[in-house]
């Protein structure tokens, strides 16, 4: 079963290549969460705490995107946990380093609905250590953190919005999935100053992240040092 799961899905990677040639396909609804002031003055401070910058402002020059699953099946449940400026008070393996609110610019639905949360080039905190370079692809779905259970829908979308961020953004190069953001230290991106700050991540599936690479290659996006 699970060969035969392998081939569909690599079959449909295959299948959407062509239509995922063009970003005029790719339809982005704005569906913003609570980014007050609050939450940019928290940013500012995550910013100079973590990366040792002073800033006027939380814009960032894009230069990797990172694609994530959300660890849980609702849509409305995973927007719940990004909207409010502040983090929820179950998350303490990251709260001690700020109680600013995890978030991404973008969040995928499981039908490919693609809906963005906040301003593009805007920093949001998505990953440790590579946040100030990078924009994040939510993608509902990892059941118990665990499960490889992203659509074909959420694959078609990811691989449009990959398209759509590499054109709007040319100082792109880089494409990682969270599991895989460790790699990158060392590298010129990595800027998190707290060497006990780190978590271990399996999103968005390495099934999931083969498949965005192959229907993107052309686009010669980097990916992370080998371990």
């Amino acid at each position: 079963m699970r060969n035969l799961k392998h081939i569909f899905l690599s079959l449909t990677a295959l299948s959407i290549m062509s239509c995922a040639n063009s970003t005029q396909e790719l339809k982005i609804i704005d569906k913003p969460i609570d980014f007050g002031q609050e939450r940019i003055d928290m940013t500012k401070a995550y910013i100079k705490k973590h990366y040792g910058f002073e800033v006027e402002n939380i814009e960032i020059e894009p230069k990797i995107i990172v694609l994530h699953w959300t660890a849980e099946m609702s849509f409305d449940k995973s927007f719940k946990r990004l909207k409010p400026q502040k983090l929820f008070s179950d998350r303490k393996d990251i709260a001690k380093a700020s109680a600013l609110n995890v978030s991404a610019q973008f969040l995928v639905d499981r039908d490919g609905t693609v809906y963005r949360l906040m301003p593009e080039n805007w920093m949001a905190r998505h990953v440790i250590g590579l946040n100030y370079y990078s924009i994040g692809v939510e993608n509902v779905g990892g059941k118990g953190n665990k499960k490889d259970d992203l659509t074909p829908a959420q694959l078609k979308s990811n691989i449009a919005l990959v398209r759509y961020l590499k054109e709007k953004y040319p100082t792109i190069t880089h494409l990682i999935g969270h599991y895989e953001y460790r790699q990158m230290e060392g590298t010129e991106f990595w800027l998190e100053l707290d060497k006990g700050y780190r978590t271990k991540k399996s999103d968005p599936g390495k099934r999931f992240m083969r498949d965005v690479r192959e229907a993107v290659a052309d686009l010669n996006l980097s990916t992370p040092p080998k371990p």
